[in-house]
Protein backbone atom coordinates (compact mmCIF):
# COMPACT_ATOMS: atom_id res chain seq x y z
CA UNK A 1 0.00 0.00 0.00
CA UNK A 2 0.95 3.60 -0.53
CA UNK A 3 -0.32 6.25 1.88
CA UNK A 4 -1.25 9.64 0.42
CA UNK A 5 -1.45 12.01 3.39
CA UNK A 6 -3.71 14.95 2.49
CA UNK A 7 -3.14 18.02 4.64
CA UNK A 8 0.27 17.15 6.03
CA UNK A 9 0.57 19.51 8.98
CA UNK A 10 1.64 18.39 12.44
CA UNK A 11 -0.27 15.08 12.54
CA UNK A 12 0.09 14.25 8.85
CA UNK A 13 3.78 15.08 8.73
CA UNK A 14 4.41 13.24 12.00
CA UNK A 15 2.69 10.06 10.88
CA UNK A 16 3.94 10.32 7.29
CA UNK A 17 7.52 11.03 8.30
CA UNK A 18 7.61 8.12 10.74
CA UNK A 19 6.12 5.79 8.12
CA UNK A 20 8.59 6.94 5.47
CA UNK A 21 11.49 6.41 7.85
CA UNK A 22 10.21 2.87 8.55
CA UNK A 23 10.22 2.07 4.82
CA UNK A 24 6.58 2.63 3.91
CA UNK A 25 5.58 4.23 0.61
CA UNK A 26 4.27 7.71 1.48
CA UNK A 27 3.23 10.91 -0.29
CA UNK A 28 2.82 14.05 1.82
CA UNK A 29 0.41 16.62 0.39
CA UNK A 30 1.09 20.07 1.80
CA UNK A 31 1.18 23.71 0.79
CA UNK A 32 3.05 26.97 1.27
CA UNK A 33 6.35 27.20 3.11
CA UNK A 34 6.01 23.69 4.55
CA UNK A 35 5.70 22.17 1.07
CA UNK A 36 8.66 24.20 -0.20
CA UNK A 37 10.83 23.25 2.77
CA UNK A 38 10.08 19.52 2.38
CA UNK A 39 10.66 19.72 -1.39
CA UNK A 40 14.05 21.36 -0.95
CA UNK A 41 15.39 19.87 2.28
CA UNK A 42 13.15 16.95 3.29
CA UNK A 43 11.33 16.52 6.58
CA UNK A 44 12.86 16.46 10.06
CA UNK A 45 10.87 14.51 12.68
CA UNK A 46 12.08 15.09 16.24
CA UNK A 47 11.02 12.78 19.07
CA UNK A 48 12.17 12.49 22.72
CA UNK A 49 14.80 9.89 21.81
CA UNK A 50 15.97 10.73 18.28
CA UNK A 51 15.84 12.92 15.20
CA UNK A 52 14.84 11.46 11.86
CA UNK A 53 15.59 13.18 8.56
CA UNK A 54 13.64 11.73 5.65
CA UNK A 55 12.82 12.64 2.06
CA UNK A 56 9.22 11.60 1.49
CA UNK A 57 7.57 12.26 -1.86
CA UNK A 58 5.67 15.54 -1.60
CA UNK A 59 2.86 17.04 -3.65
CA UNK A 60 0.66 20.13 -3.77
CA UNK A 61 -2.48 18.34 -4.94
CA UNK A 62 -3.93 15.52 -7.04
CA UNK A 63 -2.40 16.99 -10.18
CA UNK A 64 1.00 15.89 -8.80
CA UNK A 65 -0.02 12.33 -7.84
CA UNK A 66 -0.87 9.43 -10.14
CA UNK A 67 -3.31 7.51 -7.97
CA UNK A 68 -3.56 3.72 -8.24
CA UNK A 69 -5.82 1.06 -6.76
CA UNK A 70 -3.12 0.35 -4.13
CA UNK A 71 -3.40 3.82 -2.59
CA UNK A 72 -4.95 4.74 0.76
CA UNK A 73 -5.82 8.38 1.38
CA UNK A 74 -5.20 9.72 4.90
CA UNK A 75 -6.96 13.03 5.60
CA UNK A 76 -5.18 15.05 8.31
CA UNK A 77 -6.41 18.60 7.73
CA UNK A 78 -8.28 20.53 10.39
CA UNK A 79 -11.99 19.65 10.29
CA UNK A 80 -13.05 23.06 8.96
CA UNK A 81 -10.70 22.45 5.99
CA UNK A 82 -12.09 19.00 5.21
CA UNK A 83 -14.76 20.06 2.69
CA UNK A 84 -12.22 21.71 0.38
CA UNK A 85 -9.75 18.83 0.61
CA UNK A 86 -12.37 16.15 0.01
CA UNK A 87 -13.81 18.01 -2.97
CA UNK A 88 -10.32 18.46 -4.41
CA UNK A 89 -9.43 14.75 -4.22
CA UNK A 90 -12.75 12.96 -4.78
CA UNK A 91 -12.75 13.17 -8.57
CA UNK A 92 -9.05 12.43 -9.09
CA UNK A 93 -8.62 9.50 -11.52
CA UNK A 94 -7.46 6.12 -10.22
CA UNK A 95 -5.40 3.77 -12.43
CA UNK A 96 -5.08 -0.01 -12.40
CA UNK A 97 -1.87 -2.00 -12.98
CA UNK A 98 -2.21 -1.59 -16.75
CA UNK A 99 -2.47 2.17 -16.47
CA UNK A 100 -6.14 2.32 -17.37
CA UNK A 101 -8.41 4.67 -15.44
CA UNK A 102 -10.87 2.52 -13.48
CA UNK A 103 -12.74 5.20 -11.57
CA UNK A 104 -12.29 8.12 -9.23
CA UNK A 105 -10.72 8.34 -5.78
CA UNK A 106 -14.13 8.80 -4.24
CA UNK A 107 -15.40 5.63 -5.90
CA UNK A 108 -12.38 3.38 -5.51
CA UNK A 109 -10.05 4.40 -2.69
CA UNK A 110 -10.37 4.08 1.09
CA UNK A 111 -9.94 7.30 3.04
CA UNK A 112 -8.97 7.59 6.71
CA UNK A 113 -10.38 10.67 8.45
CA UNK A 114 -7.73 11.41 11.08
CA UNK A 115 -9.28 14.62 12.39
CA UNK A 116 -10.55 15.99 15.68
CA UNK A 117 -14.25 16.12 16.40
CA UNK A 118 -17.01 13.80 15.23
CA UNK A 119 -18.16 15.43 11.98
CA UNK A 120 -15.50 14.54 9.40
CA UNK A 121 -16.77 11.01 8.76
CA UNK A 122 -20.24 12.24 7.73
CA UNK A 123 -18.65 15.01 5.68
CA UNK A 124 -16.47 12.49 3.82
CA UNK A 125 -19.44 10.29 2.89
CA UNK A 126 -20.60 13.01 0.50
CA UNK A 127 -17.66 12.16 -1.75
CA UNK A 128 -16.11 8.85 -0.64
CA UNK A 129 -17.68 5.39 -0.53
CA UNK A 130 -15.11 3.79 1.81
CA UNK A 131 -14.61 5.98 4.89
CA UNK A 132 -12.60 4.92 7.96
CA UNK A 133 -12.85 7.06 11.09
CA UNK A 134 -9.72 7.65 13.15
CA UNK A 135 -9.44 8.85 16.76
CA UNK A 136 -6.08 10.63 16.92
CA UNK A 137 -3.90 10.63 20.01
CA UNK A 138 -0.59 12.12 18.92
CA UNK A 139 1.20 14.98 20.71
CA UNK A 140 2.69 16.57 17.59
CA UNK A 141 3.55 20.18 16.72
CA UNK A 142 4.73 21.67 13.43
CA UNK A 143 7.42 23.91 14.88
CA UNK A 144 8.78 25.24 11.59
CA UNK A 145 8.37 24.54 7.86
CA UNK A 146 9.86 21.11 7.25
CA UNK A 147 10.13 20.25 10.95
CA UNK A 148 7.68 18.43 13.24
CA UNK A 149 8.06 17.56 16.92
CA UNK A 150 6.40 14.39 18.25
CA UNK A 151 6.55 14.37 22.04
CA UNK A 152 5.89 10.71 22.82
CA UNK A 153 8.20 7.69 22.58
CA UNK A 154 8.65 4.82 21.98
CA UNK A 155 4.96 4.78 20.98
CA UNK A 156 4.52 7.98 18.99
CA UNK A 157 0.77 7.83 18.39
CA UNK A 158 -2.34 5.77 19.08
CA UNK A 159 -4.91 5.91 16.28
CA UNK A 160 -8.10 3.94 16.93
CA UNK A 161 -9.63 3.17 13.54
CA UNK A 162 -12.77 1.53 12.15
CA UNK A 163 -14.96 1.57 9.06
CA UNK A 164 -17.63 4.26 9.09
CA UNK A 165 -20.43 3.49 9.52
CA UNK A 166 -19.19 0.47 11.45
CA UNK A 167 -22.07 -1.72 10.22
CA UNK A 168 -20.67 -1.56 6.68
CA UNK A 169 -17.42 -3.32 7.59
CA UNK A 170 -16.63 -6.35 5.41
CA UNK A 171 -13.76 -8.79 4.89
CA UNK A 172 -12.00 -6.43 2.50
CA UNK A 173 -12.07 -3.62 5.07
CA UNK A 174 -10.93 -5.90 7.88
CA UNK A 175 -7.96 -7.10 5.85
CA UNK A 176 -6.99 -3.55 4.92
CA UNK A 177 -7.03 -2.49 8.57
CA UNK A 178 -5.04 -5.51 9.74
CA UNK A 179 -2.32 -4.87 7.17
CA UNK A 180 -2.28 -1.14 7.94
CA UNK A 181 -2.05 -1.70 11.71
CA UNK A 182 0.83 -4.12 11.29
CA UNK A 183 2.76 -1.78 8.99
CA UNK A 184 2.19 1.34 11.07
CA UNK A 185 3.26 -0.42 14.27
CA UNK A 186 6.77 -0.72 12.78
CA UNK A 187 6.84 3.08 12.72
CA UNK A 188 5.84 3.39 16.38
CA UNK A 189 2.20 4.16 15.54
CA UNK A 190 -0.31 1.89 17.25
CA UNK A 191 -3.63 1.34 15.42
CA UNK A 192 -6.18 -0.42 17.66
CA UNK A 193 -9.21 -1.67 15.72
CA UNK A 194 -12.44 -1.25 17.73
CA UNK A 195 -15.71 -2.36 16.20
CA UNK A 196 -16.84 1.26 16.15
CA UNK A 197 -14.47 4.20 16.55
CA UNK A 198 -17.14 6.85 17.17
CA UNK A 199 -17.50 6.21 20.93
CA UNK A 200 -13.76 6.88 21.15
CA UNK A 201 -14.07 10.06 19.13
CA UNK A 202 -16.96 11.32 21.24
CA UNK A 203 -14.91 10.85 24.42
CA UNK A 204 -11.89 12.58 22.87
CA UNK A 205 -14.16 15.48 21.91
CA UNK A 206 -14.85 16.06 25.61
CA UNK A 207 -11.11 16.50 26.16
CA UNK A 208 -10.76 18.76 23.13
CA UNK A 209 -13.32 21.22 24.52
CA UNK A 210 -10.42 22.65 26.55
CA UNK A 211 -8.42 23.44 23.39
CA UNK A 212 -10.10 26.83 23.10
CA UNK A 213 -9.22 27.68 26.71
CA UNK A 214 -5.57 26.76 26.18
CA UNK A 215 -5.43 28.74 22.94
CA UNK A 216 -6.99 31.88 24.40
CA UNK A 217 -5.02 31.90 27.66
CA UNK A 218 -1.78 30.45 26.33
CA UNK A 219 -1.78 28.07 29.30
CA UNK A 220 -4.88 25.98 29.91
CA UNK A 221 -3.86 25.41 33.52
CA UNK A 222 -5.22 28.83 34.49
CA UNK A 223 -8.62 28.09 33.01
CA UNK A 224 -9.38 24.62 34.28
CA UNK A 225 -12.63 25.83 35.80
CA UNK A 226 -13.76 27.14 32.40
CA UNK A 227 -12.76 23.95 30.58
CA UNK A 228 -14.42 21.89 33.30
CA UNK A 229 -17.66 23.83 32.96
CA UNK A 230 -17.63 23.34 29.18
CA UNK A 231 -17.18 19.59 29.67
CA UNK A 232 -19.94 19.35 32.26
CA UNK A 233 -22.27 21.17 29.87
CA UNK A 234 -21.34 18.74 27.10
CA UNK A 235 -21.76 15.62 29.22
CA UNK A 236 -25.26 16.67 30.25
CA UNK A 237 -26.15 17.04 26.57
CA UNK A 238 -24.55 13.69 25.74
CA UNK A 239 -26.79 12.06 28.34
CA UNK A 240 -29.89 13.78 27.00
CA UNK A 241 -29.05 12.77 23.43
CA UNK A 242 -28.01 9.20 24.25
CA UNK A 243 -24.46 9.67 22.97
CA UNK A 244 -22.31 6.60 23.66
CA UNK A 245 -18.66 6.84 24.74
CA UNK A 246 -16.09 4.16 25.40
CA UNK A 247 -15.34 3.58 29.08
CA UNK A 248 -12.83 5.67 30.97
CA UNK A 249 -10.98 2.46 31.87
CA UNK A 250 -10.56 1.51 28.20
CA UNK A 251 -9.35 5.00 27.45
CA UNK A 252 -6.78 4.98 30.24
CA UNK A 253 -5.39 1.59 29.19
CA UNK A 254 -4.48 2.93 25.77
CA UNK A 255 -3.47 6.43 26.83
CA UNK A 256 -0.89 4.94 29.19
CA UNK A 257 0.98 3.76 26.09
CA UNK A 258 1.76 7.39 25.22
CA UNK A 259 4.74 8.51 27.27
CA UNK A 260 5.01 12.25 26.72
CA UNK A 261 8.52 13.51 27.38
CA UNK A 262 10.57 16.61 26.55
CA UNK A 263 12.11 16.76 23.09
CA UNK A 264 15.69 18.08 23.15
CA UNK A 265 15.92 21.50 21.55
CA UNK A 266 12.17 21.90 21.10
CA UNK A 267 10.46 25.14 22.19
CA UNK A 268 9.24 25.12 25.79
CA UNK A 269 5.74 26.29 24.85
CA UNK A 270 4.02 23.73 22.65
CA UNK A 271 0.24 23.65 22.72
CA UNK A 272 -2.53 21.69 21.05
CA UNK A 273 -4.04 22.08 17.62
CA UNK A 274 -6.08 25.24 18.34
CA UNK A 275 -3.15 26.86 20.16
CA UNK A 276 -1.00 26.12 17.10
CA UNK A 277 -3.50 27.79 14.76
CA UNK A 278 -3.52 30.99 16.82
CA UNK A 279 0.25 30.89 17.31
CA UNK A 280 0.82 30.66 13.54
CA UNK A 281 -1.80 33.31 12.81
CA UNK A 282 -3.68 31.18 10.28
CA UNK A 283 -6.84 33.27 10.65
CA UNK A 284 -9.06 30.23 11.18
CA UNK A 285 -9.55 27.55 13.84
CA UNK A 286 -11.43 24.26 14.07
CA UNK A 287 -13.35 25.27 17.19
CA UNK A 288 -16.71 25.20 15.41
CA UNK A 289 -16.25 21.43 15.12
CA UNK A 290 -15.17 21.04 18.77
CA UNK A 291 -17.08 23.37 21.10
CA UNK A 292 -19.37 24.11 18.17
CA UNK A 293 -20.27 20.43 17.94
CA UNK A 294 -21.70 20.67 21.46
CA UNK A 295 -23.64 23.77 20.45
CA UNK A 296 -25.08 21.89 17.47
CA UNK A 297 -26.07 18.97 19.69
CA UNK A 298 -27.83 21.37 22.06
CA UNK A 299 -29.74 22.97 19.20
CA UNK A 300 -30.89 19.55 17.95
CA UNK A 301 -32.38 19.00 21.39
CA UNK A 302 -34.02 22.42 21.51
CA UNK A 303 -31.54 23.57 24.14
CA UNK A 304 -28.57 25.90 24.38
CA UNK A 305 -24.91 25.42 25.34
CA UNK A 306 -23.87 28.92 26.45
CA UNK A 307 -20.38 28.09 27.72
CA UNK A 308 -19.31 26.17 24.63
CA UNK A 309 -20.98 28.74 22.38
CA UNK A 310 -19.03 31.53 24.06
CA UNK A 311 -15.73 29.64 23.76
CA UNK A 312 -16.36 28.99 20.06
CA UNK A 313 -17.22 32.64 19.45
CA UNK A 314 -14.23 33.99 21.37
CA UNK A 315 -11.80 31.69 19.57
CA UNK A 316 -13.24 32.57 16.15
CA UNK A 317 -12.84 36.24 16.98
CA UNK A 318 -9.28 35.75 18.22
CA UNK A 319 -8.34 33.98 14.97
CA UNK A 320 -9.92 36.66 12.77
CA UNK A 321 -8.25 39.45 14.73
CA UNK A 322 -4.80 37.83 14.62
CA UNK A 323 -4.57 37.47 18.39
CA UNK A 324 -2.03 35.09 19.89
CA UNK A 325 -2.22 32.60 22.76
CA UNK A 326 -2.15 34.46 26.06
CA UNK A 327 -3.75 37.67 24.78
CA UNK A 328 -6.81 36.89 26.93
CA UNK A 329 -6.64 36.82 30.73
CA UNK A 330 -8.26 34.11 32.81
CA UNK A 331 -10.54 36.60 34.58
CA UNK A 332 -11.68 38.10 31.28
CA UNK A 333 -12.41 34.63 29.94
CA UNK A 334 -14.43 33.67 33.01
CA UNK A 335 -16.50 36.81 32.65
CA UNK A 336 -17.00 36.27 28.91
CA UNK A 337 -18.35 32.74 29.33
CA UNK A 338 -20.60 33.70 32.25
CA UNK A 339 -18.71 32.11 35.14
CA UNK A 340 -18.29 35.50 36.81
CA UNK A 341 -21.24 37.78 37.51
CA UNK A 342 -20.23 41.12 36.01
CA UNK A 343 -23.36 42.97 37.19
CA UNK A 344 -23.02 45.66 39.82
Amino acid sequence: MRYVVVGAGAIGSGVGGLLADAGSDVVLVARGDHLRAMSEHGLLVRTPDRETACRPVVAAGPQDVRLTTDDVLVLTTKTHQAHEALQTWADAPVHDDSGAVVGTAGERLPILTALNGVASEEIALRWFARVFGVCVWMPAVLTAPGEVVVRSAPVHAVLHTSRYPAVLADDRDAELLRELAQEWRRAGVEVPLPGDVMPWKYRKLIGNLGNAVQALLGDGGEGQDVAGAAREEALALYEAAGVVMNSAEEEAAYRDALEVRPVPGAPAELGGSTWQSLQRGTGTVETDYLNGEIVALAHRLGRTAPINAALARLTRQAARQGRRPGDTTADALRAAVGLVDTRD
